[in-house]
């Protein structure tokens, strides 16, 4: 009954509703953190944006589709939770905030994102799976702290060779893409430590051996003909991931070995959606 009766004040435009759907908060919280995940909001409260020692907002499971310029007022912000709503587009007013670590964009209907989206020089972690991307937006790959990278279930094809700039990435999720063979950027990518690359349509992997950082690659649910062949003590999940046919692997592990040191110079360069609670997030590490 309360949900509904929430939903139903969710549609009337007044400062009373407004209250009964955010509480009446006068002041910014002791920690800093301001949870307004689940509440039925169309609009984001005008008067929250005067807290501006806020460090951590969730306003994940909404209806918001904008966000008011006075936004910028948050600019100590850290962490924004923006997932599962309604944005067709990311609000520039986003782009301000300078201080953002964690942005979590999942679970809405973009398509696109802003040039304005570099000048998050701090970001971290950026999750856009779930949503209608087909184009690798180029923006991503001037975002040089980025550790953490979030891309499952949209509609991307390939890679550019520009993403080999981030140098500081560590994570790379794409699963429930459509790409049908492993993107030739990624084998350039040392300093990656975690490549999902789950549900998409690649028949055969590369060997992955050179990738001396790489600790774990999820390749499941993939047309495959083929276990990607990794360093020692790398996790593979996967079809064959526990192959104890080791004589096999390790001529095949020694050839392509030579196979790389002979071509490195020559790789090509062109080339969970459950949804995360506050909780959860706040176990996760602050680079994840």
């Amino acid at each position: 009954m309360g949900n509904v009766v929430r939903g139903a004040v969710a549609f009337i435009p007044s400062d009373r509703c407004e209250r009964f759907l955010v509480g009446d908060l006068k002041e910014t919280p002791h920690d800093r953190t301001l949870d307004l995940s689940s509440r039925h909001l169309h609009r984001f409260p005008l008067r929250l944006c005067a807290f501006g020692d806020l460090l951590k907002l969730y306003l994940s499971n909404n209806h918001l589709s904008s966000l008011p310029p006075e936004f910028n007022n948050l600019k100590k912000l850290q962490i924004l939770a923006l997932d599962f709503n309604c944005f067709v587009e990311l609000p520039l007013v986003v782009c301000s905030l300078r201080q953002l670590n964690i942005l979590y964009l999942g679970n809405n209907q973009l398509y696109k994102l802003p040039t304005q989206l570099a000048q998050l020089s701090e970001l971290k972690t950026l999750w856009l799976d779930n949503n209608c991307f087909a184009k690798f937006p180029s923006v991503i790959c001037k975002l040089s702290e980025l550790r953490t990278l979030h891309l499952g279930y949209n509609q991307f094809r390939s890679l550019p060779g520009e993403l080999a700039s981030l140098k500081e990435l560590r994570s790379i999720w794409l699963s429930a893409n459509v790409l049908n063979k492993f993107p030739p950027v990624l084998l350039e990518m040392h300093t990656l430590e975690v490549i999902d690359i789950d549900r998409n349509q690649i028949q055969h992997f590369p060997p992955l051996i050179h990738l001396t950082g790489l600790k774990m690659i999820i390749y499941d649910h993939n047309p495959c003909v083929n276990a990607p062949l990794v360093g020692e003590g790398v996790k593979r999940v996967g079809r064959w991931a526990d192959s104890k046919n080791d004589g096999d692997d390790e001529v095949e592990r020694k050839m392509a070995e030579v196979s790389i040191e002979e071509n490195t110079a020559e790789v090509s360069t062109t080339e969970n959606t459950a949804e995360v609670s506050t909780e959860v997030r706040e176990q996760l590490p602050e680079n994840e």
